[in-house]
């Protein structure tokens, strides 16, 4: 379609991966794209041939009606210089010139000058920092200025490669409503590259998985996150518990698996008949200490045994033995209610409709 940008390249770095990625994007819809996956999975990679920062060994990259890279060609290859693609690009360090004030930095690219450069530093709350230099600033300052400076070259497309990495924590926390407000408020297609599973989720409308080099699974965050493809997409997007699972029967639209004799319900979305992952999220697990006396075949009710108890913050990670290894997280309210202690006995409950069934490669 004329406003998507279609990206079909392959890329080899000496001691990396094979990236060999084709994504297409819709550029009309002023959607926020969150291109995510582990570290060394090659998304700065993508977001740099994009750029036309790298140039990919094969393939071919366009953008609307136009070519910005076509390597099929034996000679003419085409392969437009990174100004002329219309691009604004913001690397994890923002890359500001510290010899610069702030508005010099924004001011920097030609294609804004004088009530453009005033109306970005007003967008951005910089205006009362546009003499400041950016050892003057705070490390949210910083990224305000870099994506101002970005925007001031009139781009048709944003890229931000891991944009709260250079944070600390709670900069990082603040600053991510902060710029999922920024990005809605300049209307403008972006991507983002982030290994972070709450940016991925606070950020973009949709998501690209990518594992060792390859593409995974696209499609809305929360139906990627909730409904991983595999079992590696699973454990890229966080689920704690993924476990190899044998089909035992089927029936009424559910799925029973035995996961190391234990049985456990499932909702069944198909595919295959015998060996696959179950795959359960730490947050879809509660501990019961006196089960109730209503079994439902909605629910699972699996005899544990507290392997830990670690806090984290106002939360506390359970691990659980049931036969196989299953961990929930509970409030530490709860947790000190229910005494919960390492050795002891307790019941773990999954509904159903918490289990993900996914084929075993």
């Amino acid at each position: 379609m004329a406003d998507d940008l279609t990206v079909d390249v392959r890329k080899r770095h000496a001691g990396g991966p094979e990236i060999a990625i084709a994504l297409r994007l819709p550029l009309g819809t002023h959607a926020v794209t969150v291109l995510f996956g582990p570290s060394g999975a090659g998304k700065t990679t993508v977001l740099r041939l994009i750029a036309g920062l790298d140039t990919p060994d094969s393939g071919t990259i366009r953008c609307g009606n136009e070519v910005w890279y076509d390597g099929a060609r034996a000679t003419n290859r085409i392969d437009i210089a990174p100004q002329h693609r219309r691009v604004g690009y913001l690397s994890q360090d923002y890359a500001i010139f510290p010899h610069l004030t702030v508005r010099r930095n924004v001011a920097y690219s030609h294609a804004a000058r004088g009530w453009a450069i005033d109306g970005l530093l007003s967008r951005f709350e910089l205006s009362d920092l546009a003499d400041r230099y950016p050892r003057q600033l705070s490390g949210g300052q910083l990224q305000r200025v870099a994506l101002a400076r970005a925007l001031a070259a009139q781009p048709r497309l944003l890229l931000l490669d891991e944009p709260l990495s250079a944070l600390d924590a709670p900069t990082r926390l603040r600053m991510r409503g902060d710029l999922r407000q920024l990005l809605a408020s300049v209307q403008m297609p972006a991507i983002v590259v982030t290994h972070d599973r709450i940016e991925a989720l606070a950020l973009g409308d949709s998501i690209a998985i990518m594992i060792d080099g390859k593409l995974r699974q696209t499609g809305a965050v929360d139906s990627v996150f909730d409904c991983p493809a595999d079992a590696d997409v699973a454990a890229a997007v966080g689920v704690e518990t993924i476990c190899p699972a044998r089909v035992v029967s089927r029936s009424a639209g559910l799925v029973t698996v035995e996961i190391a004799g234990a049985r456990l319900v499932a909702v069944d979305i198909g595919g295959p008949s015998t060996d696959v992952f179950a795959c359960i999220r730490a947050e879809s697990v509660t501990i019961e200490r006196n089960p109730s006396g209503n079994p439902s075949s909605a629910r699972n009710h699996l005899a544990a045994r507290i392997v830990s108890v670690i806090p984290e913050g106002p939360l506390a990670r359970v691990a659980l033995d049931c036969g196989f290894h299953l961990t929930a997280i509970v409030t530490r309210q709860s947790e000190e209610e229910m005494r919960l202690r390492e050795g002891e006995q307790v019941t773990a409950v999954v509904k159903a409709t918490s289990i993900r069934i996914v084929p075993r490669l």
